[in-house]
C-alpha cells in the first residue's frame, strides 16, 4: 500500500507541475494579447495583439487628437494648433496600460479568462501631454480679441444734424469655464467635440439707445459756414435762428463745448486785448453802450451767445469769436437752454 500512495502521489505532482507548466505557458502566450473589454476611451483594443492596438490607438486617436481645436465667437473662428499646444499623444503609454490591465488578477484567474473567453471591463484614459502656459496664452489671445467694453449710445453731430450713435453690449469672455471646454476639446477625438463656443458674459451700457433723447434733452449746432445756429429738443430740431460768427483772425473755436453760465443783461468784463483798443481791461455796466445784449450764454474761454443791437452783422463773420444774435431770438433761446447744455461748433 505504502508503495501505491507514493506513486498516486508522484503522478499527481507531475500532474500539477504539468498543469503549473502549462499554466505559464498559456499565460506567456498571451502577455502581448490585450484582454477582451479593454478600451482606451471609446476605442475598443480587446482581442488585439500590442502592435496593433498601437496602429489602431494612432488611427483612430493619436492622429484626431492632433488636428487643432476651434473656439467660435459671433461667427469668427479662433484655432488652437497642436503645434503651439506643445501636445504629445503617448499611444505606447496606453497600449502599455492595456496590457498591465489585460494582466490583472493572479495567474490562475487569467489562465481561468482564458480557458472560458472571459473579459476584463476596463477603460483606459487617453494619455496625452500639454503645454498649461501655451494653453493659457491661447486664452489670453482670444480674450483679447473678443472683449470689449460697453459703449453707451451717444450723438455725432455736424452743423446741420444729430446722428444718433447705437449703444452697444460690451463682453468679457468667461476665461475659467472656457478654458474647462477646451481641455474637454483637446482630450476628445471625436470632431463634433473639437469646436466649442466662448461662454462670455453681457455687460450693458449706461445709456441704451431708447435712453438716448432723455440724455440729450437740449442740444445746439452752430454753422459757421450758414451762420446759422440750430437749437434741439430731444433730437429733433426745434428752431433756427441767423448769427454772426468770428471774424477772420479771430474765429469761433470749433468743437464740441457746453453752456457754462447763463446771465440776464450781462455785464461786460473786456478782455485785456488790444483789439479793445481804449476799452481793453474795463468794465462796462449793461446798457446801451454794452455790446452783450440782453443775455448771455458762456461756453469757451470767455466766448459766448449774445445778443445783439448790430443786426446787420447777423448772417456774417464779425464777432471776435463769440456768436451773435437778435435780441429777440437770443431771449427766447435763453428761457430753452439750462447750464450744461452741449453745444456742437462746425465750420
Amino acid at each position: 500500500m505504502g508503495r501505491r500512495v507514493q506513486i498516486a502521489l508522484a503522478a499527481a505532482v507531475g500532474a500539477l507541475l504539468l498543469l503549473a507548466v502549462g499554466a505559464y505557458a498559456l499565460d506567456h502566450a498571451n502577455s502581448d494579447e490585450i484582454a477582451d473589454g479593454v478600451r482606451v476611451g471609446d476605442v475598443e483594443v480587446g482581442g488585439l495583439s500590442a502592435e496593433q492596438a498601437r496602429r489602431r490607438l494612432h488611427a483612430r486617436l493619436a492622429k484626431p487628437l492632433e488636428k487643432p481645436v476651434t473656439v467660435t465667437f459671433e461667427g469668427t473662428k479662433y484655432r488652437l494648433s497642436p503645434d503651439r499646444l506643445e501636445l504629445h499623444v503617448d499611444v505606447d503609454g496606453m497600449v502599455d496600460s492595456a496590457l498591465d490591465a489585460s494582466r490583472s488578477g493572479a495567474l490562475p484567474t487569467r489562465v481561468w479568462r482564458y480557458a472560458t473567453g472571459g473579459s476584463v471591463d476596463r477603460e483606459i484614459a487617453p494619455q496625452l501631454a500639454y503645454s498649461a502656459d501655451a494653453l493659457d496664452g491661447f486664452l489670453s489671445d482670444v480674450a483679447e480679441e473678443i472683449d470689449r467694453p460697453a459703449r453707451d449710445a451717444t450723438v455725432s453731430p455736424t452743423p446741420a444734424s444729430l446722428n444718433a450713435v447705437p449703444a452697444r453690449d460690451g463682453v468679457t469672455v468667461r476665461a475659467d469655464d472656457l478654458r474647462s471646454r477646451l481641455r474637454t476639446a483637446i482630450e476628445s477625438p471625436s470632431p463634433g467635440h473639437r469646436t466649442v463656443s466662448a461662454p462670455a458674459d453681457r455687460v450693458e451700457p449706461q445709456v441704451t439707445t431708447d435712453e438716448l433723447a432723455q440724455q440729450y434733452p437740449t442740444y445746439i449746432t452752430i454753422d459757421r459756414a450758414s451762420f446759422q445756429l440750430r437749437l434741439w429738443k430731444n433730437l429733433k430740431l426745434a428752431s433756427t435762428y441767423t448769427i454772426a460768427v468770428g471774424a477772420a483772425g479771430y474765429e469761433t473755436a470749433t468743437g464740441v463745448y457746453h453752456i457754462e453760465s447763463k446771465q440776464v443783461n450781462p455785464t461786460w468784463y473786456v478782455p485785456d486785448a488790444a483789439w479793445a483798443g481804449d476799452l481793453a481791461g474795463k468794465v462796462i455796466p449793461p446798457g446801451p453802450d454794452n455790446p452783450l445784449q440782453a443775455r448771455w450764454m458762456g461756453f469757451f474761454e470767455g466766448a459766448g451767445i449774445h445778443g445783439t443791437s448790430d443786426v446787420s452783422s447777423l448772417g456774417s463773420a464779425a464777432s471776435h469769436g463769440c456768436i451773435r444774435m437778435s435780441v429777440a431770438d437770443v431771449t427766447e433761446l435763453y428761457d430753452q437752454v439750462p447750464v450744461g447744455t452741449p453745444i456742437y461748433i462746425g465750420n
